[in-house]
């Protein structure tokens, strides 16, 4: 069974927006730090966006601040990543993780378990 799934991604030019989601099973989404990273082609996966889903607490990587959202929505245990004023260089396959721990400062450095991903193509 998936416990992740993430959907949403596709071709975007860049200035337009696009809203990933994460499917999370019930036991996955409860009382779980969720997040969002990205591997860019080339690149080692880096961290975009963390929330808590038993106090909604979110925490967001430098580069994320601003332009990206992470949220939640209880009754359907999902995560959200709303992207806009997107450019060229977010383009890469966008993952869903979760760890059984509260997020905090050091939520990137965390150990996660993986959706399979959404690929997110941002054109000039």
């Amino acid at each position: 069974q998936n416990q992740l799934v993430e959907s949403g991604g596709g071709s975007a030019q860049a200035g337009g927006s696009l809203r990933l989601s994460c499917a999370a099973t019930h036991y996955v989404y409860m009382h779980n730090c969720l997040v969002w990273f990205r591997q860019r082609p080339g690149k080692q996966r880096e961290g975009v966006a963390a929330i808590y889903t038993a106090d909604g607490n979110t925490y967001y990587a430098d580069s994320a601040k601003g332009p990206f959202t992470i949220s939640k929505e209880d009754s359907n245990n999902t995560v959200y990543l709303q992207m806009n004023n997107l450019k060229p260089e977010d383009t890469a396959m966008y993952y869903c993780g979760y760890s059984n721990r509260q997020c905090g400062e050091r939520w990137r450095f965390y150990t996660y378990s993986w959706g399979r991903g959404t690929q997110v193509t941002v054109s000039s």
